[in-house]
């Protein structure tokens, strides 16, 4: 099935409208969507090398002291 819709002639706000309805559509059934491989293999990746990412809060204030 393709559907065509007239994304030339609709405005910024009207194209995120309607990917919010899709989102909250689609959302309705996660079971339904498969992940493809390669999320399982960048979540093992990120997962394996914890240590490189900091918590949000540590983050945020790195960037202010950098900053000052």
């Amino acid at each position: 099935m393709q559907v065509t819709l007239p994304l030339d002639q609709l405005t910024d706000q009207e194209k995120l409208a309607l990917m919010e309805q899709l989102w909250e559509d689609l959302a309705r059934t996660p079971e339904a969507i498969e992940s493809p491989a390669w999320h399982k293999e960048v979540l093992d990746e990120r997962s394996a090398n914890q240590s490189r990412y900091l918590d949000w809060e540590d983050a945020k204030n790195r960037i202010r002291q950098k900053r000052q």
